[in-house]
């Protein structure tokens, strides 16, 4: 399939027919998903609606190579995890659809990137291999004209440094970060910078105690002098973001969507403002798996935004942790 079919659809009709069109060719061709959909005894055929097709629980990808091509990996994403847990491991025939889509969402939510400055305090993910959190914020740098892109990883005084200047520039400036790094940083230096977009994404790590992320929020706006704090919604498994410009409601870009589902009959699905289980579709994914039953709890609004609200009890504690509401 040509991505230009899923990238630029325009309705929610052109998504569900193209979801339905993944779905029938993943069954086929991914063989995991196939034994899956056979154990179930799901004929794809029958399927007519999105909200009938089986959601992949998120687990296999620890267990089992999710693919729907013969072809090699040219890239394989890994999670954080814990020391001495499993992790997922997303294998990707084609990396050039998960740089088509990245690049995509971002410019749709936050436009082009090349007069912005996009500064990085990602230390977790720098210090292991395989995490394509890195692999998009690399590129972003890359497409970056301003000096002052780049990562920072404990240098908080070249990164206050930096701030400072761009400040002064009114340069745009972006600062992806995970939570407990944005909150040492601002433990050492404070900023009024209202126009700088803080980008959380990533947790705790295990290195601090999680908290609720209204608190966590307030902490971080007082911090950088900010009027809301902007997140990342993305996964290993996914080759998608979603993205929230404050208050912890999510967006999907259009070739992504979320359905909730009951926790206590999975196959039934919730209506909005319902907490429950979060499914994915993302089509950016035909190459694996597009439909995905995460460990995560969330609901929908009425307006489309999602929330997430923390996750399963007994799920893995992954290293994007989120925190319960």
């Amino acid at each position: 399939m040509n991505t230009q079919k899923f990238f630029s659809i325009q309705t929610e009709s052109a998504f569900n027919d193209i979801a339905l069109e993944i779905f029938k060719l993943q069954a086929k061709e991914c063989q995991v998903y196939n034994h899956y959909l056979h154990f179930l005894n799901v004929k794809p055929d029958q399927i007519t609606d999105i909200s009938d097709i089986p959601f992949l629980p998120i687990e296999f990808f620890k267990t089992h190579q999710v693919v729907s091509t013969d072809g090699p990996a040219e890239q394989v994403f890994s999670s954080s995890g814990t020391t001495g847990s499993q992790t997922s491991k997303h294998y990707v025939s084609d990396v050039s659809i998960y740089e088509e889509s990245f690049r995509k969402c971002f410019e749709l939510f936050y436009g082009d990137t090349k007069d912005v400055a996009i500064l990085a305090l990602l230390p977790s993910y720098l210090e292991r291999t395989g995490s394509s959190l890195i692999y998009m914020v690399d590129d972003l740098i890359k497409s970056s004209t301003c000096p002052e892109s780049g990562y920072f990883l404990y240098n908080h005084d070249e990164l206050y440094e930096n701030l400072i200047a761009l400040k002064a520039k009114k340069t745009p400036t972006i600062l992806f970060g995970v939570t407990y790094a944005l909150l040492d940083f601002i433990e050492q230096y404070q900023l009024q910078f209202p126009e700088l977009i803080v980008m959380e994404t990533g947790g705790m790590k295990g290195k601090r105690k999680e908290i609720i992320r209204q608190e966590l929020h307030e902490i971080l706006c007082a911090g950088f002098g900010v009027p809301s704090i902007h997140a990342e919604y993305g996964m290993t498994e996914l080759l998608s973001q979603a993205y929230s410009k404050g208050n912890g409601l999510f967006t999907c870009p259009p070739w992504m969507k979320i359905l909730i589902r009951d926790i206590n009959d999975p196959f039934s699905y919730l209506d909005t403002g319902i907490s429950g289980g979060i499914n994915i579709i993302d089509l950016a994914n035909i190459n694996s798996c597009s439909f995905i039953s995460t460990q995560d709890l969330g609901k929908v609004h009425t307006n489309g935004q999602f929330e997430v609200l923390g996750r399963f009890d007994q799920s893995d504690v992954r290293g994007c942790n989120l925190m319960i509401q």
